[in-house]
């Protein structure tokens, strides 16, 4: 019988690379009462059979920066504990069949100089002197990413068990998790233990690394963990002559492959383009340890013979062993990772998509700093399990959704791709209303929402391309009709909280940057920041009576606005928060006649005396009771309409209705992104983030940074804002009318890399590509004004140079005056 302790401080459930990782991690920072148990043996689940690449270069800077602290920590963990990690700096050359897959590539190498790493363009021949064994005469171009590695993933779990161990960590192998005790004595329930095949153990928390058993032991604590397993496929060959250890990466992504070196052979997996899930994730087996599922030769026959075509010498070689190892895929294949908000004092790392062995050392340390300070650290947005919602729980769903995206895995990422399986999921009451006035549709936390209509009769499809796709034509009419006449935006998707109570003031002064104790009826746009100062949510708030107030957030943040609401709110703080999304259609009214148009609507007074900007009221539209509050995210006198939902196609047949003779058009989110670029709006996950500040967004105005009143991180706000920020978010215009920008696209400064575009689209007032862009000088130096007004700039857009122009103003509209007119600007 294992000898497990009654108690301890941390129990972590799962002793592959991640778990032991933040085992890791935490013995590092001093918490060293930590035990790991491991139901098989340690690495025997997923890790074991893990083709083990480090590739560093990722979507988004975060995320890069995590694999690169793993690389760094794998370089040192043998002096550390003396055993190996099989870790190796090879290099990685990724090559290009098409035109498409080129601007891709150039992209990449964009991306790679914002992040301060090396990525160089490669002509096919210099891929051939990278890489001899292939074959060039269908390749466009290639890029080399020296810093590209590959690890032994079971030796690296040994290595970081035995740092762990070595701190004060106990590991058990052999001890099977059946249960997460809880205690549910208060409102929310907490985890107080597990409960094992050995015996019960008390812990002040829980951390779920179960890899693709991490639903399943989600599910004992009533945590929803959406992941699902699938089948994954590589061969092994024999030796070949020409392959050395030094070998670089290999990545054909049009041809779904990779490639590395295995002791003198090759190693030759993929991600096929037809993915094939894998048994339920309750329906896991057990005992599953070191343990692989039937060959498939046929499913795998597509990467092999493209492996064939790029590697002949393929045709020649033994096949060794072939491997189809099953593992966790997400439904957007980002990990999972961080505190539970059902369930306090329970934390999860999982689902890290064939990306576990780059992303566990970053990921480890992410999770560990997570639990001892007891919010995140760093920026973890992309990754934060609070992102999904218990719909996303559901199996069937999961199967179908998760089989597109490892599919999707090496497609060409185009910026705008929309998931076509498990649709629809979640559908506004004006869902039939877009439709037949053909909306095309994308989805967002699962609602079904319109990113454009099509013309009558046209195809409400997307065409995805580099270049300026079809689908721009339409959005510039609706951009158009809300400049100058007034459209209509269905925005039911809207995050909505009714909050109230005795201390809900108090509660929301503590937890708003902003002033929220303002008259009833009035609208507060405020940002809510963690202790570091970032943003955590962006939201407003209207004062809708003395003790209660209206929350609104954006579509995705639902359950991580609650869990922060909940988790941050002063001690014994009695308030209510009720979400109300689902109560309430969204009706978004905006353009110069949008007065117009709701006064043929409504008896009510809506003059700018009687409805002035920033307020909010209840009136009468199309014969019902609707909120009425008069603000824009667009930029042009407007109002969003809060209606009962079972009262919202009648209210939205009126208003399109009586829109005929003005003009009015409907408009979708493509359309409300380009307007809020020319008019520098910001937006939460872009260019708000908990890493950034209001002083480096310059929405200090939306701070009550002038009053004595404290808010949660108003100390580090103001020290932030004496020193001067280091980065700035500016708003650009492209100098180069046929330009097309996506966001993402490096920023030079006299020649220099300096930052990223956050957000840009095609701007219909301006004629040319707008966006918002985080720019900075580097080192210790401030994005002074004056450094920002010295520089020329330009972007990269796929390898060539576009210039743009650069303001801390909005380039359109820059006073305000067509939100409210001689009050100066306004926003949300």
């Amino acid at each position: 019988m294992t000898d497990l302790p009654a108690r301890t401080r941390v129990v972590i459930i799962g002793g592959g690379v991640i778990g032991c990782s933040v085992a890791y991690h935490l013995a590092h920072l001093g918490w060293t009462d930590v035990v790991l148990l491991e139901q098989g043996t340690l690495s025997c689940g997923t890790t074991w059979h893990a083709a083990g690449l480090v590739g560093q270069l990722r979507a988004s800077e975060a995320s890069t920066r995590l694999v690169q602290y793993s690389t760094q920590l794998y370089g040192r963990l043998e002096a550390e504990t003396g055993l190996g990690t099989g870790y190796r700096v090879c290099g990685g050359v990724t090559v290009a069949r098409t035109p498409e897959r080129m601007v891709q590539l150039q992209r990449t190498i964009a991306s790679a100089a914002a992040y301060g790493l090396e990525c160089e363009p490669l002509t096919p021949a210099q891929a051939a002197d990278r890489y001899p064994l292939l074959r060039t005469d269908d390749l466009l171009g290639a890029i080399w990413l020296p810093g590209d590695g590959r690890a032994n993933p079971a030796d690296l779990t040994q290595a970081l068990a035995k740092g762990a161990r070595q701190l004060g960590v106990r590991i058990h192998e052999r001890v099977r998790v059946t249960d997460v005790l809880l205690d549910k004595r208060d409102s929310h329930p907490r985890a107080t233990g597990v409960r094992t095949d050995a015996g019960d153990i008390e812990a002040e928390y829980v951390v779920n690394c179960a890899g693709q058993w991490a639903k399943a032991v989600g599910a004992l604590a009533g945590v929803t963990v959406p992941l699902h397993s699938a089948e994954h496929f590589y061969v092994v060959t024999g030796q070949i002559e020409g392959v050395h250890r030094d070998l670089p990466i290999l990545r054909d992504p049009d041809g779904y492959t990779y490639v590395k070196e295995e002791v003198g052979g090759l190693l030759v997996g993929g991600f096929e383009p037809e993915a094939k899930p894998w048994v339920a994730p309750d329906q896991l087996p057990y005992p599953f340890e070191f343990q692989l599922l039937e060959e498939d030769w046929e499913h795998f026959e597509i990467l092999m013979d493209s492996a064939v075509h790029r590697l002949p010498v393929l045709a020649e070689t033994g096949i060794r062993k072939f491997y189809n190892g099953p593992e966790s895929f997400t439904p957007d294949n980002q990990f999972l990772i961080g505190a539970a908000p059902e369930v306090d004092g329970f934390y999860v790392a999982a689902g890290f998509n064939s990306v576990g062995i780059a992303s566990a050392g970053g990921a480890g340390m992410a999770l560990a700093e997570w639990i001892v300070a007891g919010e995140p650290t760093m920026d973890l947005v992309s990754a934060d399990i609070r992102r999904f919602s218990s719909l996303q729980g559901d199996n069937r769903w999961l199967r179908a959704r998760v089989a597109e995206v490892l599919g999707l895995h090496y497609s060409v990422p185009w910026p705008n791709r929309e998931m076509e399986s498990a649709r629809p999921q979640r559908m506004s009451p004006l869902h039939e209303a877009i439709v037949a006035q053909n909306a095309v549709l994308g989805t967002r936390n699962g609602w079904e929402r319109a990113n454009v209509f099509a013309p009558l009769g046209v195809p409400a499809v997307l065409d995805y391309r580099w270049e300026r796709p079809a689908w721009v034509d339409w959005c510039v009419a609706e951009q158009i009709a809300t400049r100058e006449r007034v459209a209509i935006f269905e925005q039911t998707s809207f995050s909505k909280y009714l909050i109230s109570g005795r201390d809900a003031l108090t509660a929301l002064q503590w937890l708003c940057a902003n002033d929220i104790d303002v008259p009833v009826g009035t609208a507060v746009y405020t940002p809510m920041l963690n202790s570091r100062g970032g943003y955590e949510a962006d939201v407003t708030v209207t004062r809708t009576g003395d003790d209660a107030f209206l929350m609104v957030s954006s579509a995705a943040t639902t359950v991580r606005d609650l869990d922060w609401l909940r988790r941050n709110a002063p001690s014994g703080t009695a308030w209510h928060v009720e979400d109300v999304t689902d109560a309430l259609a969204v009706i978004g009214v905006m353009g110069p006649r949008s007065r117009d148009l709701l006064a043929t609507c409504s008896p009510d007074d809506l003059s700018d005396n009687a409805f002035p900007f920033g307020t909010s009221q209840g009136i009468r539209l199309a014969g019902v009771t609707v909120r009425a509050t008069r603000i824009t995210y667009v930029g042009e006198l407007g109002w969003e309409v809060y209606v009962p939902t079972g009262d919202a196609p009648a209210v939205y047949a009126a208003l399109t209705a009586a829109g005929e003779a003005l003009g009015a058009r409907p408009a979708g989110y493509y359309a409300i992104d380009a307007l809020r670029l020319e008019k520098g709006y910001r937006a939460f996950a872009r260019e708000l983030a908990p890493d950034l500040t209001p002083v480096e967004a310059g929405l200090l105005f939306a701070c009550k940074l002038r009053t004595d009143i404290d808010f949660l991180g108003r100390s580090v706000l103001e020290a932030r804002r004496a020193a001067g920020p280091r980065r700035r978010v500016v708003s650009f215009t492209a100098e180069e009318g046929t330009a097309y920008l996506w966001g993402g696209e490096l920023v030079r400064r006299d020649g220099e890399p300096v930052g990223q575009v956050t957000s840009a689209a095609w701007g219909a007032s301006l004629g040319s590509a707008v966006g918002l862009a985080l720019i900075g000088p580097g080192g210790e130096a401030t994005a002074t004004l004056g450094w920002i007004q010295a520089g020329r700039y330009d972007v990269d857009l796929a390898g060539r140079r576009v210039p743009i122009s650069v303001s801390l103003r909005a380039p359109y509209d820059p006073d305000g005056h067509k939100v409210r007119p001689d009050e100066g600007e306004g926003r949300r």
